[in-house]
């Protein structure tokens, strides 16, 4: 058993693909915040390959962790040179290594926010990227507005406070760009969201006015923010995950990324500074990224959305264990077919039918064991942006919502906190308390749960929606999940 670090590399065995180039030589361009395993399995792989052939050396990444909770990966990362191994899980059983190397430092935002400002203030660097969820971005989901009244927000707003949030720590790096008119770095959100880039803008300049308002004029009308679309599979890394690399491979890494073989990226090309060639490595970098953005939100995104909940109540604890049911599975591409796809553009280069297809099977990868409560998790920031576009959009084009008024259903049973066999269920949303009290209401009061406005909007006025919510909650109550979705795929 080898420790992963950069002294080892070269005692690996043959079967794994290691770093072809000098880290040593490598130069800081982008600073990412929120290095988790989907970061390290998507935009540093890409990197990393693009290093392989002799490219983006310029182009490192310096990762930066702000949440108490990112402790963890600083230190992970520190005792392995900042290297770790992505392991694909391929359906058959077989796995593919590859230790990756494109990130070359770490930054922890408590332990120094000064280094994190003067880190991206360095006209070297030209891309700051994120991926701090679909929620970190402070919008509300209704309104859209900057939240300025977050206690967190207020702190840093506080006159001599030092930046703790990552809008303070940018806003802050910006400033500093500006007064030493150096050109401004692009913000490039990899989260996903519907217009992460046009969402990002939005949080980073209203954030940016709250501190100097020439400022904020500044950062919205100098700072390139692209969107993006990103697309792959990666699910946590477990005890069960690491063992395996041991076994398999004889490497011993604090925490490796695993994820299914599919990858992609549409990237809106708008980065006045520069870029990696990222098309060299399969990016897709296009003009409009919104096509490719609708396609894999109100698919995939709201896809798993479609799956989780059905699937946790049926019994089932695994994506792939939900997926392989015939019901479900057919509920889920009907949902695609007769709902999602309607409200869709058309994507240039993508065959849709075919991409459906393939999402059942990606999702029914028994190697990922992605885990249907990850899925479920944070449900009031996904829902909201992936699902209920769908619903307004075919209300408005007059359209049925049959089978995504009856995932918002699934949602409400699922926030009751109790399962079909009387087991707990560990709900996982920034809004639980209020969910599952509204939740817990309602086999009594039956719309208590979308009549949460600040998710829902108006959406509880809407006999369109609410009559085929109501009709799936009941099923879900007096018949169960299975029989539910049964129905449901006809």
């Amino acid at each position: 058993m080898t420790a992963l670090t950069e002294e080892t590399l070269a005692t690996l065995p043959e079967s794994v693909a290691v770093p072809s180039y000098d880290r040593s030589r490598l130069t800081v361009g982008i600073v990412h915040f929120g290095v988790g395993g989907f970061h390290r399995a998507h935009q540093a792989m890409y990197l990393d390959g693009l290093m392989n052939e002799g490219k983006a050396h310029d182009w490192a990444i310096c990762g930066v962790g702000v949440l108490p909770g990112d402790a963890r990966m600083r230190d992970a990362l520190a005792a392995q040179d900042d290297l770790y191994t992505l392991v694909l899980k391929h359906p058959d059983g077989t796995r593919e290594a590859r230790v990756i190397g494109s990130i070359t430092e770490y930054l922890f935002a408590p332990d120094d926010p000064e280094a994190v400002i003067e880190k991206m203030a360095d006209p070297a660097v030209r891309i700051v990227s994120l991926t701090i969820t679909e929620g970190g971005y402070n919008i509300h989901p209704v309104t859209g507005a900057f939240d300025a009244e977050s206690p967190a927000i207020q702190a840093d707003l506080a006159p001599g406070a030092l930046p703790a949030t990552v809008f303070g720590l940018v806003a802050e790096a910006l400033r500093r760009r500006k007064d030493r008119g150096i050109t401004p770095f692009t913000v490039m959100s990899c989260d996903n969201i519907p217009g992460n880039g046009d969402v990002a803008r939005r949080s980073f300049s209203a954030f940016a006015h709250l501190v100097d308002p020439g400022l904020g004029d500044w950062v919205e009308n100098t700072v390139a923010f692209p969107n993006s679309m990103v697309d792959r599979i990666t699910p946590v890394t477990t005890g069960e995950d690491r063992e395996d690399l041991t076994q398999r491979f004889g490497i011993r890494d604090a925490w490796p990324v695993v994820c299914e073989p599919f990858t992609q990226w549409a990237l809106e090309e708008h980065f006045p500074g520069g870029r990696p060639p990222y098309e060299e490595a399969g990016v897709q970098v296009v003009a409009d990224v919104e096509p490719y953005e609708l396609m894999k939100l109100r698919l995939l995104n709201a896809g798993h959305q479609a799956l989780c909940y059905f699937g946790y109540l049926s019994g089932y604890r695994y994506a792939h264990e939900a997926a392989a049911d015939p019901a479900i599975a057919r509920f889920l591409l009907d949902y695609m077919d007769i709902e999602a796809t309607p409200t869709l553009r058309p994507v240039p280069g993508v065959d849709l039918e075919a991409y459906k297809r393939t999402l059942i099977e990606r999702f029914a990868n028994p190697e990922v064991r992605d885990t249907l409560a990850r899925l479920c998790a944070e449900s009031s920031d996904r829902i909201p942006k992936f699902l209920l576009p769908v619903v307004r959009e075919q209300l408005s084009r007059g359209g049925t919502v049959t089978r995504a008024a009856a995932v918002v259903a699934s949602w409400a049973r699922y926030a009751e906190g109790v399962d079909e066999a009387g087991e707990p269920i560990t709900v996982v949303d920034p809004l639980k308390d209020q969910l599952m009290a509204a939740a817990r209401t309602q086999r009594r009061h039956p719309t208590a749960f979308i009549e949460n406005r600040e998710l829902f909007g108006d959406l509880v006025d809407d006999e369109r929606f609410v009559e085929p919510y109501l009709r799936a909650l009941e099923s879900l109550h007096t018949n169960g999940a299975r029989a539910t979705v049964r129905q449901l795929a006809g």
